[in-house]
């Protein structure tokens, strides 16, 4: 996906939701501090921009989206790519990830007044999730020299997971440390 992209979604999502209010969660999350053409193509290869509606309560608005422009969507299957609606409860976040999320930069995502999650904070959740291709995309963005690996072991250290997952985080960093 790429800000243009990113940006159809957005626009797409606030109109279907009537709340120009979203947050971008999930990978795609770093178009909001870097153009694709600067990130890895792990970090870009990802066709679904995962959102958030930050009043939703009951999950209706993320529900709306998924319906209208989700994964096998009329949307979807037009442009090849899609947002799906999720809530907050679906990534573990860092504590203080609220204020480092970044404005998205592009004004064609209007109506929407879309936030991204900060990159540390993207990556902090990632590697919490644990999928190989979780740890593909925090590899690339430590590779490309986009992530310091010592200021992402202190956001990992801000991460309210039990100790074990906190711990196979950290050991993880370690390695790609050395």
């Amino acid at each position: 996906m790429n800000q243009e992209q990113l940006a159809h979604v957005l626009r797409a999502a606030a109109k279907i939701a009537g709340d120009p209010r979203i947050l971008v969660i999930g990978s795609q999350a770093v178009l909001g501090t870097f153009d694709d053409q600067d990130l890895p193509l792990e970090a870009t290869r990802s066709v679904e921009a995962d959102i958030v509606f930050l009043d939703d309560p009951d999950a209706s608005k993320a529900d709306e989206v998924d319906g209208a422009i989700g994964e096998e969507s009329e949307f979807h299957r037009t442009y090849g790519y899609y947002g799906q609606g999720v809530t907050l409860s679906t990534a573990v976040l860092p504590e203080g990830w609220q204020d480092r999320v970044v404005r998205f930069p592009r004004e064609d995502a209007a109506p929407s007044r879309a936030s991204c999650l900060e990159i540390y904070d993207i990556a902090a959740a990632k590697l919490v999730a644990g999928r190989e291709k979780d740890f593909e995309y925090v590899t690339a963005l430590v590779v490309a020299h986009l992530l310091n690996v010592d200021v992402l072991r202190q956001r990992c250290e801000l991460i309210p997971a039990p100790a074990g997952v906190r711990t196979r985080v950290l050991k993880w960093i370690d390695r790609v440390r050395t």
